[in-house]
């Protein structure tokens, strides 16, 4: 495959881009410094062999664990998939883990899902160049001796459960049972019989943030379940050591990015159950009108109360407690993966900074994963677990370019 320099937000979407990334793996090794890019004047250059994209070590003191569930809501006909059928849910639980010897870690999307991914932004090349994560596989749970906290995940459009493993594993390895989906017919998905399912775009059955909601209610039952010592995978799969019983249900957070965000305060609006939401830059997409008396924290980047009515329109219905940050620099993607994974693409494919710029905005990688393992964990501490580590008091020396928005 030819590849050449990027010539702007219209020449590729971000997700073609983490396509580009993945296909040129297998030609040039993702560690290149910038010496590196001129052959050697005695010998040629040997050729590199396959590498992996990367992604950040959580910080927290717990290895972590997860596993995958195949998850059926009877209570819902799917009308995508005929007549007879319900709504089918694919999703992952992180935790902090006892131990992870023998226990493999977890590629960032399952081989079926991620080959789609990659068909879709228009290269077709081996999975096996996809991140791996750190949590591992069905390792058994950490007994702490009392229930785990837990957060539900919700993504954004065209996307996948995987979107934020940086904040998730960060989580999980700070004593959080964390779970999330992916949102069927707008989610890149493989299910455990292999069929591999992909965003709908258009269509008759449009997937809306109410949708996305209603999954989480549906989700927020299954970690009823867990708690209560249920297995509510569909085929019954083995749940990892110590799952059963683990989770606290009466301690429940959510967060989500873009149309996660919104779903996050429609789910929070319609359940008790989830007792604080975290919403990262997103639109608030329908008009959300209600209150919500709940903790309520956005992180902004392009969906801003000074640009977006309807982000405008939502803040004054937050009736508790309630803060708005913004990082400087950062656009819509910049609280993910994406602000880790892309800058790796651009040293593979020559970008200029100013290229660069274009896709992830001004704001430092390592300091977005820093933002990212710092500000979620201080907010879910504060509010399922009352600790206080006054990060969220006010601007912070430690972290200069986050904004506290009045």
């Amino acid at each position: 495959m030819k590849t050449s320099p990027f010539k702007g937000r219209n020449t590729l979407t971000r997700r073609r881009m983490l396509g580009a990334a993945l296909a040129v793996g297998a030609a040039a090794p993702l560690s290149l410094s910038g010496a590196a890019w001129a052959a050697p004047v005695t010998a040629p250059a040997a050729p590199a062999g396959p590498a992996r994209l990367t992604l950040p070590q959580p910080t927290g003191p717990h290895p972590v664990g997860t596993v995958a569930l195949h998850l059926l809501d009877a209570s819902r006909p799917d009308p995508v998939a005929g007549p007879g059928r319900h709504r089918e849910l694919m999703a992952s639980v992180w935790y902090p883990a006892g131990h992870v010897d023998g226990h493999a870690p977890a590629p960032w999307m399952a081989d079926g899902a991620l080959r789609a991914f990659l068909t879709d932004t228009g290269f077709t090349i081996d999975p096996a160049l996809g991140p791996l994560t750190s949590g591992h596989v069905g390792a058994p749970v950490h007994r702490s001796g009392h229930r785990l906290p837990v957060v539900v995940y919700s993504h954004g459009a065209h996307s996948h459960r995987a979107d934020h493993t940086v904040m998730v594993q960060e989580l999980a390895s700070h004593g959080y049972v964390v779970v999330t989906v992916d949102h069927t017919y707008d989610a890149f998905t493989e299910f455990p019989d292999g069929r591999v399912l992909v965003p709908l775009r258009g269509g008759e059955h449009p997937m809306g943030p109410k949708d996305f909601a209603a999954d989480i209610r549906f989700l927020l039952d299954c970690v009823e379940d867990l708690a209560a010592g249920r297995n509510p995978d569909a085929d019954r799969r083995p749940l990892p050591a110590g799952l059963l019983h683990a989770l606290d249900p009466h301690r429940i957070g959510m967060f989500g990015w873009s149309k996660g965000g919104t779903a996050t305060a429609l789910t929070m609006l319609a359940d008790q159950r989830v007792r604080a939401g975290l919403s990262l830059d997103g639109p608030m997409q329908p008009t959300i009108t209600a209150d919500l008396d709940r903790p309520f924290m956005m992180m902004t980047a392009e969906f801003t109360r000074a640009d977006q009515p309807d982000v405008a329109e939502f803040w004054p219905h937050l009736r508790g407690w309630r803060l708005n940050v913004q990082a400087d620099g950062a656009v819509h993607s910049s609280y993910g993966d994406n602000q880790v994974l892309i800058p790796q693409a651009a040293k593979i494919l020559g970008m200029t900074d100013e290229q660069l710029k274009a896709w992830i905005g001004t704001l430092d990688p390592a300091r977005a994963v820093r933002i990212q393992q710092a500000y979620p964990p201080a907010f879910f501490d504060l509010h399922l677990r009352h600790h206080d580590g006054h990060l969220l008091d006010g601007p912070s020396r430690a972290f200069p370019e986050v904004k506290f928005l009045p």
